[in-house]
C-alpha cells in the first residue's frame, strides 16, 4: 500500500481494475484507493502482468507498506503465486516472537532448476534515489504538451511519483487549460472580495455536506389543497386581534400538523445509529431561519403538545434571537424533525432540503399559489389554493412506503 497523501497512514480498497493475470503497462489504473482525504487511482509504474492480488476489493485498514498485490515480468511466473500469502514480516505487520521463518511461495515444477525460492520477477518499490525524476507516462504526455518542468510539481502518486492528477492540479492552480490561439489573450483579472466564514457557516458547511455525504435521501414531494387551512388561519387571526394575540401564520400552522403527524407516524421521529434506530417520544421541531449570519435551527419543544399561539409566540422570539445571533445551545439543541419554509417569505414554489443529522427526514414548504382545477360538470372549473411540500427522508430509517402522507 503505497502512500498516496501526506498524512496517509492506512487505506481502503475501494476496486480493483485491473484482475490477476491481466498484462499492465505504465500509467494505467490498478485499482482505487480510499485515503483519509478521497479516493485516489494507483497507477502502475512498471510493465508487466499482475499475478496475484492480496488485498481484495472492499479491503479495510490497509497499512501504509502492506502488500496488496504482486506483479511480475514474464507471463508464465503468473503460476509461481497463485498459492502465494504474505508472512508477517511482508505485510508489514509486527513479527511475531520466535525463531519460525516465513514460509516460500509454493512453486510449480520448471525444466531449469530456480536457484532462490523468491523469483526474481518480483518488483519490490523502492523509493526514488538522486536527481531522477519519477513520473507515469501519461502525466510526462501532459507536461510536455504544456511546457512545465516536471521539477517544479509535487507527486502524490506512490512514493511520490508525479501522476496525471498532479499535472491537472497544477494547472488549474495557474488557471491554465489547454492552450490555443484564442485562449492564449489575456483577459482582465475578476474583481471580486473575499468574505471570511462565520463561525456558524462554518458549521453548517460542514453538517450539511456530512448530510450528504453519509445519509441516503429520497423525497417525497405532494400538491396539498389548504383552502380550508387558509379559512381556519383567518378564523383563528380573527379571534387573535380580538383577545390582543399575535397573528397566526401559515408556517405556525404547518408545525403544528407536521408535530401532530409525527406522533402519528414515530417512524419518522427518528435517528438512525449503526447498532439500532432510536424512536423519540418527544415530537421538537426544529424551525430553519436565515439571517445575515447564516442559517440557524431553532427548536419548538414539545410542539405536538403546544396551542397554535404558544407555537407563533417562541418561533418570533426565537427567530429574532436568531437574527441577534444570541441564541444559547438550549434554543436549538435537541431537535426530532425540522421544517423549512421558503414558500412565505420569497415565494419558492417547491424544493428539497437538506437532512439536519441526526434527524431522519425534513419537510420543505413552498408557497401557497391559486390553481384552476376542473368542476363537477364539462366546461365547468373552480379555483383552489394549493402548496407545494416535499418530505426528505434517510432510506435507512422511513421506508419508501412510509404513512407520512
Amino acid at each position: 500500500m503505497p502512500s498516496l497523501s501526506p498524512t496517509m497512514t492506512e487505506g481502503n480498497i475501494a476496486r480493483w481494475l485491473k484482475k490477476e493475470g491481466d498484462k499492465v503497462t505504465p500509467g494505467e489504473v490498478l485499482c482505487e484507493v480510499e485515503t483519509d482525504k478521497a479516493t485516489v487511482e494507483m497507477e502502475c509504474m512498471e510493465e508487466g502482468y499482475l499475478a496475484k492480488i492480496i488485498k481484495g476489493d472492499g479491503s479495510k485498514e490497509i497499512k501504509v507498506g502492506e502488500i496488496i498485490a504482486i506483479t511480475v515480468e514474464e507471463e508464465e511466473d503468473i503460476a509461481k503465486f497463485k498459492d502465494y500469502s504474505p508472512s508477517a514480516s511482508d505485510s508489514g505487520a509486527p513479527a511475531a516472537k520466535g525463531p519460525a521463518a516465513p514460509s516460500p511461495p509454493k512453486q510449480e515444477p520448471v525444466e531449469q532448476p530456480v536457484s532462490s525460492p523468491e523469483p526474481k520477477t518480483t518488483k519490490p518499490i523502492s523509493p526514488p534515489s538522486g536527481d531522477r525524476i519519477f513520473a507515469s507516462p501519461l502525466a510526462r504526455k501532459l507536461a510536455e504538451d504544456h511546457k512545465l518542468p516536471l521539477s517544479s510539481i509535487k507527486g502524490t502518486g506512490p512514493d511520490g511519483h508525479i501522476v496525471k492528477a498532479d499535472i491537472e492540479d497544477y494547472l488549474g492552480s495557474r488557471g491554465s487549460a489547454p492552450t490555443s490561439k484564442a485562449m492564449e489573450t489575456k483577459v482582465a483579472a475578476l474583481d471580486y472580495v473575499d468574505i471570511p466564514h462565520s463561525q456558524i457557516r462554518k458549521v453548517t458547511a460542514s453538517r450539511l455536506l456530512f448530510s450528504k455525504q453519509t445519509i441516503p435521501h429520497y423525497y417525497l414531494t405532494v400538491d396539498t389543497c389548504v383552502d380550508k387551512l387558509m379559512d381556519l388561519r383567518s378564523q383563528l387571526n380573527s379571534l387573535q386581534e380580538a383577545s390582543g394575540g399575535k397573528r397566526i401564520s401559515v408556517n405556525d400552522l404547518v408545525i403544528k400538523a407536521a408535530a401532530l403527524a409525527l406522533r402519528k407516524v414515530p417512524q419518522c421521529n427518528s435517528s438512525w445509529t449503526d447498532d439500532y434506530i432510536r424512536q423519540y417520544n418527544n415530537v421538537n421541531i426544529n424551525v430553519a431561519v436565515q439571517t445575515d449570519n447564516g442559517l440557524y435551527v431553532p427548536v419548538i419543544r414539545d410542539a405536538d403538545k403546544k396551542g397554535l399561539s404558544s407555537i407563533s409566540e417562541e418561533v418570533k422570539h426565537l427567530a429574532q434571537k436568531a437574527k441577534e445571533n444570541s441564541l444559547k445551545p438550549e434554543d436549538y439543541e435537541g431537535g426530532t424533525f425540522t421544517v423549512s419554509n421558503l414558500g412565505g417569505p420569497f415565494g419558492i414554489k417547491q424544493f428539497c432540503a437538506i437532512i439536519n443529522p441526526p434527524q431522519s427526514g425534513i419537510l420543505a414548504v413552498g408557497s401557497a399559489e391559486k390553481r384552476v382545477i376542473p368542476g363537477s360538470g364539462p366546461e365547468q372549473f373552480k379555483f383552489a389554493s394549493f402548496m407545494s411540500v416535499t418530505l426528505s427522508c434517510d432510506h435507512r430509517v422511513i421506508d419508501g412506503m412510509c404513512n407520512w402522507c
